[in-house]
């Protein structure tokens, strides 16, 4: 997207002396009351560079018009409990969470969803390029990144383009960085054909001391860029890609995907770090969505004064952009610095040294207005606060989906659930060799998970662990989930499901969970019906994060997910960071040794509405999801904790896609040794047949095996915490099977070779 190029800069007293000049304020993605607010503001018509700041930043992407009321929430529901650790909360480049010993983690997640489907290579990795950005920010190391993918149908031949190019890009980019990828999700579905969800997380360590918070404060005080220099890539991408719909005939807008450089911004991790630990910069901004609009506004209106800047000071790699590209510019790898004027020669220094390039922009004033010249001509004047902070806002129609109450109605006890032991392993079979259930190591294989020896856990264990401390043994656990299918049937309970798993992930792991970072993936908020989902989706997460105790920290809103008029499933992608004192307690997912005794924890229910038997067997998708408890959830979580310290729990792997059969099925894979289970205790105290016992997707459940000697305080620590438990079988490493007693016995090179097979056969 780019502004006509006019052979004369469109300056301030130009805009003053031309008020009837038509604008292409509607190509830039604004509304004609968007466009009368803005001269109202101005109290003239905008110059072209102000239209391109006021069209990127008051974009649904960068200005959160939409879903701004609800939001609030998160910020309303909390207790003194949920603020103790929280050292940066939202409205920040990322949140940042105590942990302990002067330790701290700053995390998020966001999407870069539509330049993923225009580009898949280049839209994924530059995802991880701007949420690696997003921590540096903040004065952290970078430590990790995890992916959270959406597809379209696993047989459609668009998929393979998008597969390849998005896991590519990541890999790419991540391994680059030398930063391990630890964690994510990938699923497949019809819904995602056209709208693919490319949503990348990082995580970065700071001590206490080093954080740092973006803002142009100090009267004289210099503006600097450095990194990469400024292209025509992604002139408008995210900020206006990322705020309208695809139609059939593709996006109704196609600016260029930004390319990125990981090695550039491998040097300018290292070279913000060093800055960071001379003390050469008062704060530093990243350059994203809306690129130099959004930095300098953003720097000015969380600052103290204003801000002066020469845009023809930029460096650039393409000489023949307008000031209005430049401002809408969406290159990557660069960044924003305020700069003392004493410390300037110093901040120059370390650039040069780490060959980064530099330009000063200009300086902070006291004026309370952000000014940005061309060539000493004026071309924008504008309060930064309402480019960046008080853009519209509005409260959008919603509407009760008029689809719902069938959907609802339509439930899964109507399935037919077999009884022999034929049919039930045939259906444990197509479910272990599913699209969605089965191995993603053709994916996650092009991650290095182990770059910079601190991985503790990673795939496939439920959650990704970072040693923080190498003496301490301090680390944090993360774990993201997301359930579009629960979602569409009931927004609210799905967005608690996404919470209670993602939570439960975490306290499998050996951690206490201890904050929440979000990614709120939706269709057009035009739409009453999406708006209505939005709505319920929100409420639910922040009633289920008051319910936990767990902060949200910040995160993402994206629209407009959709082609022409169908919606994605609403789905929220939720993070949960939780703390562990030793990584060394931690606790994988499989059993290794042989003799253990294997515990299910928790109630089995028949609760097969939404589940992946549903769908993978009866192609169904209807009734209510399970059931979530948050105060079960957490008796759980702290049983678990209990378990880890006193290291009596050899293994835990939560029930969720797939119910007990899955979680079986990968637990005896995990480490090849092989199991003995019978169903007749669950059976005869949950009142529930064998296929329920074994598919049911109830909450608040956990596989776990106990060595031996530890079987009586085991028990003890499940009795005195009264949380419900069975023995259900025993490890076996003899066999090298799983053994479902009186029902089948399946190989572990069986289930390998069917849980292999289907990425490779797809994508190969």
């Amino acid at each position: 997207m780019s502004i006509p190029a006019t052979s004369v800069a469109d300056t301030v007293s130009n805009a003053i002396a031309t008020p009837e000049k038509e604008q292409p304020y509607a190509a830039l993605g604004l509304k004609p009351d968007e466009y009368e607010k803005i001269k109202e503001i101005l109290g003239r018509r905008p110059t072209s560079g102000e239209l391109a700041m006021y069209s990127v930043m008051w974009s649904e992407h960068c200005s959160y018009k939409s879903s701004k009321i609800y939001l609030r929430q998160f910020g309303q529901k909390v207790t003194p409990a949920m603020k103790k650790n929280l050292m940066v909360g939202m409205g920040e480049n990322a949140g940042v969470v105590d942990i302990g010993e002067g330790w701290a983690v700053t995390f998020k997640v966001e999407s870069h969803n539509h330049p993923s489907y225009i580009e898949p290579f280049q839209g994924a990795a530059t995802g991880v390029g701007g949420i690696v950005r997003d921590i540096i920010s903040m004065g952290a190391r970078p430590v990790a990144v995890m992916d959270q993918l959406r597809f379209g149908a696993i047989d459609d031949p668009d998929t393979a383009r998008v597969a390849h190019g998005v896991t590519s890009g990541i890999s790419f980019y991540g391994n680059c960085l030398g930063l391990p990828n630890i964690g994510g999700e990938t699923y497949f579905d019809k819904v995602y054909q056209g709208n693919p969800l490319v949503n990348a997380l990082s995580v970065g360590v700071l001590r206490h001391e080093d954080l740092h918070l973006a803002n142009a404060s100090g009267v004289g005080n210099k503006i600097v860029l450095f990194g990469a220099r400024t292209g025509g890539d992604g002139i408008g991408g995210a900020s206006i890609l990322a705020s309208d719909s695809f139609d059939a005939a593709g996006p109704t807008k196609r600016p260029a995907v930004q390319v990125g450089d990981p090695f550039a911004e491998k040097v300018l991790i290292e070279c913000c770090l060093e800055l960071y630990k001379e003390k050469l910069v008062e704060g530093i901004q990243d350059l994203g969505a809306a690129g130099i609009s959004c930095a300098t506004s953003e720097l000015a209106a969380n600052g103290d004064g204003g801000m002066f800047v020469e845009l023809s000071n930029t460096l650039l790699r393409d000489p023949s952009l307008t000031p209005e590209e430049i401002l809408m510019s969406e290159s990557q790898e660069r960044m924003m610095a305020v700069v003392e004027p004493g410390k300037l020669d110093a901040f120059l220094a370390v650039t040069a040294k780490w060959d980064v390039e530099t330009s000063v922009l200009g300086e902070v004033t006291d004026t309370g207005r952000l000014v940005i010249n061309w060539h000493g001509e004026e071309i924008v004047n504008v309060d930064p606060s309402t480019v960046a902070v008080d853009g519209p806002v509005y409260e959008r129609p919603i509407a009760y989906p008029v689809w719902l109450d069938a959907l609802q109605a339509d439930t899964a006890s109507a399935l037919e659930r077999p009884t022999d032991a034929a049919t039930l392993r045939s259906q444990f079979f197509s479910l272990l060799g599913s699209a969605n259930l089965a191995d993603k190591s053709w994916i996650t294989d092009q991650y290095d998970y182990y770059v910079m020896g601190n991985t503790a856990l990673a795939f496939p264990d439920d959650g990704g662990m970072i040693r923080v401390d190498e003496e301490s043994g301090l680390g944090f656990a993360i774990a993201t989930d997301a359930n579009g299918r629960y979602c569409q049937l009931d927004p609210s309970l799905g967005a608690k499901l996404a919470l209670a798993e993602a939570y439960r992930n975490v306290a499998c792991t050996g951690a206490v969970p201890a904050a929440v970072t979000d990614c709120l993936n939706f269709g057009s908020p035009e739409n009453p019906e999406v708006m209505w989902q939005f709505s319920q989706a929100v409420e639910g997460l922040s009633d289920g994060c008051l319910a936990l105790e767990v902060p949200v920290t910040g995160g993402n809103v994206s629209f407009y997910n959709q082609t022409g008029d169908t919606p994605i499933f609403p789905t929220p992608v939720v993070g949960v960071l939780g703390v562990i004192d030793d990584v060394a307690r931690r606790v994988p997912s499989g059993w290794q040794d042989e003799g253990d005794n294997i515990y299910l924890l928790g109630i089995t229910r028949e609760e097969l509405s939404g589940s992946a038997w549903a769908g993978t067997v009866h192609d169904h998708l209807g009734g209510l999801p399970p059931a979530v408890d948050f105060d079960r959830e957490k008796d759980l979580a702290a049983l678990l904790h209990a378990g880890s310290q006193s290291s009596i729990i050899a293994s835990a792997h939560d029930l969720s896609d797939g119910g007990l059969a899955q979680a079986l099925a990968e637990s005896v894979m995990r480490f090849g040794v092989g199991a003995r289970v019978w169903l007749g205790e669950i059976l005869e105290r949950d009142g529930v047949d064998v296929a329920t016992a074994l598919f049911s997707e109830s909450t608040g459940r956990v596989l776990v095996s106990v060595p031996r000697e530890d079987d009586v305080k085991f028990r003890g620590l499940c009795e005195g915490r009264d949380y419900p438990v069975l023995r259900i079988g025993v490890t076996d490493n003899a066999s090298s099977s799983l053994e479902i007693q009186d029902l089948f016995t399946a190989s572990i090179d069986e289930l390998r070779a069917t849980h292999t097979a289907t990425l490779p056969t797809a994508f190969a």
